[in-house]
């Protein structure tokens, strides 16, 4: 019979692997760094972030957005954060008449300006519905970044790209989670914290 606590250890030790591989990669630590920077520059310009995903990703989209809009760790005023993944009435009303791969385009198409930004999350990079909301994002001239795991992907396209070194969706998620804390975590110490950080 297998040990459980072993097996657990395993899991634990395997999310630990991600975040270590993770660490070691400069040019994803460069592209964390510029995203951050490029979110506080669009909520000091007066804009807003968009988020969105599918599935565990969709609730990591609200996840991120919540922490913009509430507070990370200091009291602040709230930030202009969107998740696309949470009115069921706008994405059922969207799914129904012009299918499941429009319900992030017709919301940007919608709410997006200018100088936003958009940040779409996917394990796969494959999602069609996130592929379409690149489309919008360049019709309305907003930035996007993808976070992915770590084989090539469509949303290589997106402006910005910060990947995940692992296929394995569960690590993939954990190492988003982390990713999306730190994006606030900047945000919030350079808008309200008084943080001085470089090419912020």
């Amino acid at each position: 019979m297998n040990n459980l606590k072993d097996f657990v250890k395993g899991q634990v030790a395997a999310s630990a692997r991600v975040k270590e591989d993770f660490l070691a990669d400069e040019k994803a630590m460069e592209a964390v760094a510029a995203v951050a920077a490029l979110l506080v520059k669009t909520y000091r310009a007066g804009g807003k972030s968009l988020w969105a995903g599918n599935g565990g990703s969709a609730a990591d989209a609200q996840h991120m957005a919540a922490e913009l809009v509430n507070k990370f760790r200091l009291n602040r005023s709230g930030l202009p954060a969107m998740a696309l993944t949470v009115d069921t009435s706008i994405l059922t009303a969207i799914g129904n008449d012009y299918g499941y791969d429009q319900v992030f385009y017709r919301q940007i198409i919608a709410c997006a300006a200018p100088g936003d930004v958009f940040v779409g999350i996917s394990t796969s990079g494959k999602s069609a519905n996130l592929m379409k909301a690149l489309e919008a994002c360049r019709e309305k001239g907003v930035t996007t970044v993808a976070v992915v795991g770590g084989a090539p992907c469509p949303m290589d396209g997106y402006d910005h790209v910060i990947r995940i070194p692992s296929t394995d969706t569960p690590r993939i998620q954990e190492c988003q989670t982390l990713v999306g804390h730190i994006l606030c975590d900047i945000v919030e110490r350079s808008l309200f914290g008084g943080e001085n950080f470089s090419g912020c």
